[in-house]
């Protein structure tokens, strides 16, 4: 049976992009094979309805090839955690010369504490979506052969978006599996903090010393490195020594490399060698498959009508939308009733309501032009000059995103005659957004400010 599933992930390796097989199939089992039905096991609820929903057809035709009498596929949540397989070479050298043990076997080397790593973040509980899989598959990568194609991997985005939770799950995971690594996590301000305070004392070298110990530094919020000549040069030393031996370095700011003003250009260069990988603002289907993850996760039951309130109210980022779901589960505690009798009757303070209250297109216009620093005149003309002429396609692009107002009718309201025109400005921005991490800030300030 176990061969047959062999053949059939590898003929879907071959079908479908490896990144996507990397972040879909990892931890995905065939469960059985039984009278024609096909039974499939995933970790999470969201990877099962993920897989049904993406990859069904393909599965089925791989099991036909390998002459499997097929009559249903029924896909489960696996039942207990499994470890994950590791079919990648791992390439630091102190890997290299120990053999690896199991998990259980061994104690870790040093506490958490000492680590800086926290346990509740793990790639269990990180729900990957259509927002995060591209980054996530990377990461499964550093997890598969830390320092090795994606070192350093540097991780941008905006904040609430989970840069934290994955960069230190890596952490984790690769603790998990080679309990003999040094692994540190650390803010970027602590790292220049630790730095000052050192060579005030004179002990410097105490310093170097504890990074020369490190197999991995996973180092955050690095857009607030500090414009001192010294300790940039403190960490280019570092950084370089590391890469060097072939030790994993990871990097989470909220902006690229290039547009960190206080950066060294060197430095900036470098953090840049493997690639920047972006975490997006959910879709309103990753928002809803978060929230069933959650709940899952909490073991309460949640009405799909409560998941699609709170996934269309929160049009921010994960943090906002976890803080919605706290705080339902919250009053549906102290009052005794359930969350869907929360969301149907007078809502409490702090649980927002902003999917009641009438937006209106002249809000979304009047917001775009004041964030563009235009009158709506302006915004609104004729006038082909770039700055004026992005304004009027974000316009367009709101209009269409929060209040899905047809083509015709967004021409009428930014003050251009073709529908056409319209379609040009929502397809390029939404192109745009996946890679303008500038224009994505902007544009989720703008919709912060409408519904503020």
């Amino acid at each position: 049976m176990f061969d047959v599933w062999k053949n059939v992930l590898s003929e879907i390796e071959e079908t479908i992009p490896h990144q996507a097989f990397d972040t879909w199939f990892t931890d995905v089992n065939l469960s059985s094979i039984d009278d024609g039905v096909v039974t499939i096991e995933a970790p999470n609820v969201f990877k099962v309805t993920q897989i049904q929903k993406k990859y069904n057809s393909i599965i089925k035709e791989a099991f036909l090839h390998n002459n499997i009498e097929l009559n249903d596929i029924i896909y489960i949540v696996s039942s207990s955690t499994k470890v994950r397989p590791r079919s990648r070479e791992i390439s630091l050298k102190d890997i290299a010369k120990k053999p690896v043990k199991s998990v259980k076997d061994t104690p870790l080397k040093k506490g958490l504490a000492d680590t800086g790593l926290s346990p509740n973040y793990t790639m269990d509980n990180f729900i990957v979506g259509s927002n995060n899989d591209v980054a996530t598959a990377v990461a499964n990568s550093v997890i598969n052969n830390p320092g090795g194609k994606y070192n350093p991997f540097f991780l941008y985005g905006g904040p609430g978006l989970g840069k934290t939770h994955l960069v230190q799950a890596i952490g984790n995971e690769l603790l998990k599996l080679h309990p003999e690594l040094n692994v540190l996590y650390v803010t970027t301000s602590q790292f220049f903090s630790e730095f000052v305070n050192l060579l005030r004392k004179g002990k410097i070298d105490d310093f170097s010393k504890k990074y020369e110990k490190l197999d991995v530094l996973i180092i955050d919020d690095f857009q607030t490195i500090m414009n001192k000549d010294a300790s940039q040069v403190a960490f280019f030393n570092i950084f370089n020594d590391m890469h060097q031996h072939g030790k994993q370095i990871i990097i989470t700011s909220d902006r690229l490399p290039e547009e960190i003003k206080t950066l060294d250009r060197r430095l900036s260069s470098r953090l840049a060698w493997a690639g920047s990988y972006d975490l997006q603002l959910p879709s309103f289907e990753d928002k809803c498959a978060i929230l069933k993850a959650k709940a899952e996760y909490d073991n309460v039951e949640l009405d799909d009508e409560v998941i699609e309130y709170v996934a269309k109210t929160v049009k921010t980022n994960i943090r906002d939308l976890e803080k919605q779901y706290k705080m339902i589960m919250t009053w549906s505690e102290v009052r005794n009733i359930s969350p869907l009798e929360v969301i149907n009757s007078a809502l409490p303070s702090g649980v927002s309501d902003s999917t009641h209250r009438v937006v209106t297109a002249k809000q979304i216009v009047e917001t775009v032009a004041r964030s563009y620093d235009l009158s709506v005149k302006e915004m609104c003309s004729k006038s082909r000059v770039a700055h004026i002429k992005n304004a009027r396609q974000v316009a367009m692009y709101l209009l269409s995103e929060e209040l899905g107002m047809s083509t015709t009718k967004i021409a009428l309201e930014v003050g251009v005659k073709d529908h056409t025109t319209v379609m040009h400005g929502v397809k390029k921005i939404s192109q745009d957004l996946k890679t303008d991490f500038a224009l994505r800030e902007q544009v989720n300030n703008i919709r912060e400010n409408i519904y503020a």
